[in-house]
């Protein structure tokens, strides 16, 4: 099998799991309880905390660990709004944002807060300039990706940082779960950004919200004490624990994944230019993990499908709205035809994939179009 489908999840790594089983047999005290056994989790569960945040450079107080990133990104914005409503009601996002970011804007509507949606431009980002033009006085929020998961699109977070903070009351939310461990995340610059495990071959169930020290939320989850009381419920804290180990090994292993991912993905743009009615939807500067592409001769569900029948992994859209209508918005919103955004599909590559499966994929794509794909 060939996996070109990471940005929707990773293989758990051995050394991970390998941990967790041992933490799950052994640590499986209540964090929150005073014996010994769960003063041990305690220990385990904050010692994780302070070594996630010196590899993220903020304090240890900084990090809550969450379920996932769709609840860290609800509970950023959601949390956020809620607790900050005094200060304005007027809140910006991109128009091409993860479910759980749109949801929770589009919830937010009933209590009435004034969502604004930001167009992404012809490279798929947003600019600060923009950004500059649309933010008011009453903007409490503006909530951006750093990486697009459809497009690979890199976001100018630092520049869209600085127009953000120039509004005293307005906090600047940051989903970085396509970027981090792949490029260099100006955490410095975020007041809260989301991170999620199974993206970086770590456990499904577990994610972090980065919440910088000044940033008030209302909890989303009530029942407890834990994280700083902002996520009640027995903690997870094999998880958490373990998820100290999956960002450090990702981390120690970024540059070199980077250049074999390059390699992998300029192989694929290179041979795909030579194939008449294919195009190459990422931009040049986009992620190398991300590649978007299409083919004129045949649509999303029927490349996937065969793809899928001789054992390549790819996805048609964001998996979280794979179920959706047959056509990427993200491709629409940055001015592709209707037809390049129901004929793409995203490869999105890994630490393990190689140059001769980039090889095979090519290979299988002609042998696909021969068969399959309409004349042009």
């Amino acid at each position: 099998m060939i996996y070109f489908d990471h940005s929707s999840t990773t293989s758990v790594r051995p050394e991970v799991s390998n941990v967790y089983s041992q933490l799950l047999a052994q640590q499986y005290g209540n964090p929150d309880s005073l014996h010994a056994l769960g003063r041990k989790a305690h220990a385990l569960l904050e010692k994780s905390r302070e070594n996630i945040a010196k590899m993220l450079h903020v304090l240890p107080g900084e990090i809550l660990f969450t379920g996932c990133a769709s609840e860290s990104n609800s509970l950023a914005i959601i949390g956020y709004a809620l607790a900050n409503r005094n200060r304005g009601n007027h809140i910006l996002v991109s128009n091409v944002e993860h479910p759980s970011v749109m949801h929770s804007m589009e919830w937010l509507k009933q209590f009435g807060f004034e969502i604004e949606y930001l167009p992404i431009n012809s490279n798929g980002i947003i600019t600060p300039s923009l950004v500059k033009e649309r933010i008011r006085k009453d903007t409490i929020l503006v909530s951006t990706m750093h990486v697009n998961n459809e497009m690979g699109a890199i976001n100018p977070v630092k520049e869209i940082s600085e127009v953000v903070h120039s509004i005293p009351t307005c906090v600047y939310h940051v989903d970085c779960v396509q970027s981090f461990t792949k490029i260099d995340v100006p955490f410095e610059c975020m007041d809260l950004a989301t991170i999620s495990a199974h993206k970086i071959h770590g456990l499904k169930g577990s994610a972090l919200l980065m919440k910088k020290k000044k940033v008030k939320l209302m909890p989303l989850i009530q029942g407890g004490q834990q994280e700083q009381g902002l996520r009640g419920g027995t903690e997870n804290a094999p998880s958490n624990i373990v998820l100290s180990k999956t960002i450090r090994l990702a981390l120690e292993e970024k540059e070199e994944v980077y250049k074999r991912v390059s390699k992998i993905n300029q192989y694929i743009r290179e041979e795909l230019s030579k194939i008449k009615g294919a195009h190459i939807n990422s931009k040049e500067d986009a992620i190398p993990y991300i590649l978007n592409i299409s083919f004129d001769q045949i649509t999303s569900e029927v490349l996937l499908n065969a793809l899928d029948q001789r054992g390549i992994c790819v996805s048609a859209k964001s998996t979280c709205s794979s179920h959706q209508k047959n056509y990427s918005s993200t491709l629409v919103a940055m001015g592709y035809s209707e037809k390049i955004a129901t004929h793409m599909i995203r490869l999105s590559f890994g630490k393990d994939n190689t140059m001769e499966e980039a090889s095979i994929f090519i290979k299988t794509c002609k042998e696909i179009l021969n068969q399959y794909g309409l004349s042009l």
